[in-house]
């Protein structure tokens, strides 16, 4: 994570002075910021397990969990656990190195896409200059390991899930490419997911890339509700067809994998929202300023941490609307049909994909 010079040679100074030696410091400090990036996006997970249980239930008429801690906040928590401490089954005439290592290919590329993903003020891991494509590409390795899955469980339910997943993740991934190509390319001049919440914070509420992209916004969303395979996208899993698609024969831990991933996956694909159209950790409220709305003197360290406290207030807030919005589509919308998901990927969302990139390279031209 980067902070304020000032703050991080402080913190070096100290460490001088206990006789640690700048690379134990440097050393220790990635470690630090990996553990706590792991737990706060692990406890944001159950915290949105939770609220799709609730607004599902609040949907449906129903109470929903309700007695694992108070309104049923640690249910989520005690499902893992029981996943954990179940029976791992492996299928006898199945390939048993797909069948282990597909999980692992599915969780691991979601957790790395949070990498380039800014909680607040400077609060990242990686400020790469590739960082929005860099999420695309590392995601784009998660429908192989679903593919695996799929075929080393020797099922042919679970195979024509891994297929449906593969061919889903390419008809969907090439718009939502061309969607962030529109607002790096006139808006932002850059990939990086610090410069494009930083490109919006110039103009205040008003700056918001919502506003200057909208059409880019819905197919941005409606493409990754696609690529987190969510309803009324799910068909790799669908339960009327394929009993559960890729994951029909996987039990215990393995078995929660998946929803780990998924679930990892549409909170990640909600920050990237919020950071490319809805100005990220910035207090974005109109007839308010922007960055400036309160002044203090940056320089002390408890200054810091309280405006980076809001930062990542700011973006957990507009994060959860957003999810709210998903969770409303999935208990909401029938499922799509296979033809009708592809025809919605190419004939529909990558020709507007492509338009509104080529008007929005006509104005660049037209403003040089």
């Amino acid at each position: 994570m980067v902070f304020n010079t000032n703050l991080k040679e402080q913190v070096i100074i100290f460490f001088s002075a206990l006789r640690f030696s700048e690379e134990f410091f440097h050393f220790a400090w990635i470690v630090f910021s990996i553990i706590i990036l792991l737990l706060t996006i692990t406890t944001g997970v159950l915290v949105l397990v939770w609220l799709e249980r609730k607004i599902s239930a609040g949907i449906q008429q129903r109470i929903g969990p309700e007695y694992a801690g108070p309104l049923g906040i640690i249910q989520a928590l005690a499902d893992g656990f029981k996943l954990l401490l179940k029976e791992d089954i492996i299928p006898s005439k199945g390939d048993t190195w797909l069948f282990n290592i597909g999980p692992a290919i599915v969780v691991i590329p979601v957790f790395l896409s949070y990498l380039v993903i800014p909680f607040g003020h400077n609060i990242i891991l990686a400020d790469l200059s590739i960082g929005v494509f860099f999420w695309i590409a590392i995601c784009s390795v998660v429908p192989l390991g679903l593919l695996m899955a799929g075929y080393g469980s020797n099922n042919k339910y679970s195979f024509l899930g891994g297929l449906r997943a593969a061919a889903q993740s390419i008809s969907y991934e090439i718009p939502l490419a061309l969607c962030v190509l529109s607002i790096s390319l006139r808006l932002s001049n850059s990939l990086s997911t610090v410069d494009i919440v930083e490109a919006q914070a110039k103009y205040g509420f008003w700056g918001w890339n919502l506003w200057r992209q909208p059409v880019g916004f819905l197919a941005f969303f409606i493409a990754s509700l696609a690529e987190c395979e969510r309803l009324p996208f799910d068909l790799p899993e669908a339960e009327e067809e394929l009993v559960a698609g890729y994951q029909t024969e996987y039990s215990g831990i393995k078995f929660g994998l998946f929803y780990v991933a998924s679930y990892l996956n549409l909170l990640a694909s909600s920050l990237f929202v919020v950071i490319l159209y809805l100005g990220g950790w910035h207090f974005s409220i109109p007839f308010i300023a922007n960055s400036n709305y309160l002044e203090w003197n940056f320089n002390s360290g408890f200054s810091q941490i309280i405006h980076l406290i809001i930062g990542i207030l700011v973006i957990l807030v507009k994060v959860y609307l957003f999810l709210f919005i998903s969770i409303m589509t999935r208990w909401t919308l029938p499922r799509v049909r296979m033809d009708q998901l592809l025809d919605l990927g190419w004939k529909f969302l990558l020709p507007i994909a492509l338009g509104n990139l080529l008007l929005t390279a006509s104005f660049q031209v037209l403003l040089l």
